[in-house]
């Protein structure tokens, strides 16, 4: 398999050392618009290569996205168009209604696959499980040290409770995490955000509710940082290198 990366920050470059590593990944071609990015880390490469996005849909099967809300609205389309497979990394972008129905509608028509990791949270695999048979109700609960969301609270705080649409307006950057969790289940308007604002915290943590016909859910994670930016989710990082391995390993589980 060859694999194409659009973004070489942190969790770009953390899939293309887990690439490098993986005897079935044969040639891995990067491009970020920040060239310094790039000539950064097709130096800790083996089989790395510096290309345009242009150059890289000629060569490559897979593509992960790993840049920006902007990069899918640029090249998802392109991507899709090329009959590549997607691995969209930056899901806040798929609030977009208009962009994220064009996008599907590609991939059946070219006949290629559209991948969104779990993120930073967990649970995500029951909940599109339980989608199946009915949900009732989904709440993703974000609980972060006041600092982290511009506060100075000195006591736990309830900021925001609303739907997923209205939460990524002000808290943009849970945007992913509540991207994810609404596309797995109820979608973005039933999906219910709670944002917690708690000073006796270190990490951010994310908790999933749900109950339906299947029963109830509760799936919770506390994120420690990556290690190449302290601003992101290891976790984030993990489960883009665990769609890598499902697109080549011959067991899949889940």
């Amino acid at each position: 398999m060859k694999l194409g990366i659009i973004g070489c920050g942190a969790i770009g470059t953390d899939v293309a050392l887990a690439a490098d590593n993986m005897e079935e990944i044969e040639e891995i071609y990067l491009y970020d618009k920040n060239e310094d990015a790039e000539k950064h880390l097709v130096d800790k490469l083996r089989k790395g290569k510096i290309a345009t996005v242009e150059e890289l849909l000629k060569k490559v099967d897979v593509v992960f996205e790993a840049a920006s809300q902007q990069a899918v609205k640029e090249y998802g389309e392109k991507v899709l168009s090329a009959g590549k497979d997607l691995v969209i990394m930056s899901m806040g972008a798929l609030f977009d209604n208009e962009l994220w129905n064009d996008l599907i509608e590609t991939a059946k028509k070219k006949g290629c696959k559209i991948y969104l990791p779990s993120g930073a949270v967990c649970g995500v695999d029951g909940i599109a499980a339980a989608k199946t048979g009915g949900l009732d109700e989904v709440t993703l609960v974000t609980t972060k040290p006041p600092e982290s969301l511009g506060r100075s609270d000195e006591k736990r705080m309830v900021v925001f409770e609303g739907s997923a649409r209205e939460a990524v307006k002000l808290f943009p950057r849970n945007i992913n995490v509540a991207a994810c969790v609404s596309l797995a289940g109820i979608g973005f308007d039933r999906t219910k955000v709670e944002i917690v604002s708690d000073p006796v915290v270190t990490r951010i943590s994310h908790k999933i509710l749900a109950h339906g016909r299947f029963g109830r859910l509760r799936a919770e994670i506390e994120n420690m940082p990556n290690p190449n930016n302290p601003k992101s989710s290891y976790m984030a990082s993990l489960s883009a290198i665990s769609i890598l391995r499902r697109l080549v390993d011959p067991v899949q589980i889940g």
